[in-house]
């Protein structure tokens, strides 16, 4: 009679072949190679000549084969002067001459406990005479041209009379090879502290942009609420209302070279307003989505705007034709500046990129990809050759003309929609969330942070900052924000630095990689 086969499932069928398997090899887990002794003093070999090749057979110090190693406890080397009674031992420190001999008194200018400083040694240790030992430690202790000599290097020069200095001062040339010490960020200049000292209303929407005048009279706000409104600049009164825009206007700027007031905004409209008959006698079209920022250049006539569309757009302005389209950027082009300068048109995008451009050939010249986020602030420094971008991630300042990096202004951590900066080097950043922040251009250091109240009727979320600038006596910092209101500030004529000091210590600066 045949004896039924057990049927098993295959999952039972496959654990049962693994635990024979791991059976079969379990006595060679985690069982090490045995070590071919000759192999390993071959590598040893090879690792030493690789590695130490060059300082194996250096010259001994003689002082200290011949003295040995000094007891733990006497950390001095001072094993041949016992101490005799409960007497304090001293030592000299500073540039006085040695007792004469033993019995003489050292005043209590001249003495300190035994453990003395680093630098009181080090200077007793120069005021000395070098003793014969370690004049014959000098002779044969390695020194640097040692070193280089055996490693097969050229000898550097050392002006003369160099090597006799350091040996008449009691050290070796060894001793010549000092620790550097971290770099530190230079202590920064004192400015006063900014005060609001004026709030103005008038606009029935957000305030998006500002631009002062050349002759420093009035200065100009757009609105979300599509008016255009000219301010007195001493009084803070309302001058004049312009409307024409039917959509949030968000770039305003005045030409020093003729009557013009321009200005564009979220309807794809850039115009130019006459202001002898304040009417607009220009429109440029070309732009197909909302157009975000505008700038005039400083000697030609011609306007840079830029759009939504991702590009930026040149325009002769009494023809009105479109001279240069500026493609490249993947993102709406949130801010331009121009400049008499090479580059004469600098962008800044939501792609993250700011580009340089070449004017003539209407192409980018270079492009910095070191922001992480959306780059919404561009600003010139008015006496250097550098500009400041800003971004959430932090504000970066550039070198011109290649964009070259310089340093990260930290700590203002929100959307940072604008920049503006003065000729004393304050830097200025205002944000989404409704906070400025001052810093002091050279250094980076924040020396102030202002966040002022919203207008009563506003909500606490309707406090963002869209735009700042300086007016041409930089004595006066004008603001746009999202509670509809101007605020201006000035410096406190009271502050000192005894009464508002700078609370800075020096840090030791990271390595700038990008």
């Amino acid at each position: 009679m045949t004896e039924d086969v057990q049927k098993h499932s295959v999952h039972t069928l496959v654990f049962r072949s693994l635990k024979r398997t791991h059976d079969m090899f379990v006595s060679d887990h985690a069982k090490p190679l045995a070590l071919d002794e000759e192999s390993q003093k071959i590598k040893m070999a090879a690792k030493l000549r690789a590695e130490y090749g060059p300082v194996l057979h250096m010259p001994v110090l003689k002082e200290g084969r011949e003295k040995g190693p000094a007891r733990a406890t006497d950390p001095y080397g001072l094993q041949g002067h016992p101490l005799t009674g409960s007497e304090p031992d001293y030592l000299v420190t500073g540039t006085h001459p040695y007792p004469s001999g033993p019995g003489v008194a050292l005043t209590a200018d001249t003495q300190i406990q035994k453990m003395p400083s680093e630098a009181g040694v080090h200077s007793l240790a120069l005021a000395l005479p070098p003793s014969q030992a370690r004049q014959d430690a000098s002779r044969t202790a390695a020194s640097v041209s040692d070193i280089h000599r055996h490693a097969g290097a050229p000898e550097r020069s050392h002006p003369p009379g160099h090597s006799m200095a350091l040996l008449e001062s009691g050290g070796t040339k060894s001793s010549a090879l000092a620790v550097r010490k971290a770099p530190t960020m230079p202590k920064p200049q004192w400015h006063p502290p900014w005060k609001l000292y004026r709030v103005i209303s008038g606009h029935l929407g957000w305030v998006r942009s500002i631009a002062v005048e050349p002759g420093n009279q009035w200065f100009v706000t757009g609105s979300a609420d599509r008016t255009i409104k000219i301010w007195d600049l001493a009084s803070g009164r309302l001058k004049l209302s312009l409307t024409g825009h039917i959509s949030t206007v968000r770039g305003v700027a005045v030409s020093g070279r003729s009557p013009y007031l321009f200005s564009c905004g979220e309807d794809k409209q850039v115009k130019c307003w006459d202001l002898e008959y304040n009417k607009v006698i220009r429109h440029y079209h070309g732009h197909l989505s909302a157009v975000y920022d505008l700038d005039l250049h400083p000697t030609i006539d011609v306007l840079v705007t830029c759009s939504r569309d991702s590009t930026a757009r040149v325009w002769d302005i009494r023809t009105k034709a479109n001279v240069h389209t500026l493609t490249g950027h993947t993102n709406t082009v949130a801010t331009v500046k121009c400049q008499s300068a090479e580059p004469q048109i600098i962008t800044g995008s939501h792609d993250t990129t700011i580009r340089l451009w070449d004017l003539i050939a209407g192409k980018t010249r270079a492009t910095l990809t070191n922001h992480k986020k959306s780059v919404r602030a561009l600003v010139l420094h008015p006496r250097q050759y550098t500009f400041a971008s800003g971004s959430p991630d932090n504000i970066k300042q550039w070198k011109f003309p290649d964009g070259n990096f310089i340093q990260n202004l930290s700590g203002h951590n929100a959307i940072i929609n604008t920049l503006a900066v003065n000729s004393d080097g304050v830097l200025v950043s205002g944000a989404d969330n409704g906070t400025i922040h001052m810093w002091d251009w050279r250094t980076g250091y924040n020396f102030q942070r202002i966040h002022a109240a919203v207008q009563p009727g506003s909500l606490d979320s309707e406090s963002g900052i869209f735009a700042c600038v300086f007016d041409h006596s930089e004595s006066r910092l004008i603001t746009a924000e999202a509670d509809k209101t101007i605020k201006v500030y000035k410096e406190d004529d009271t502050a000192t630095e005894e009464t508002h000091p700078l609370n800075w210590k020096p840090e030791i600066l990271k390595r700038k990689r990008f």
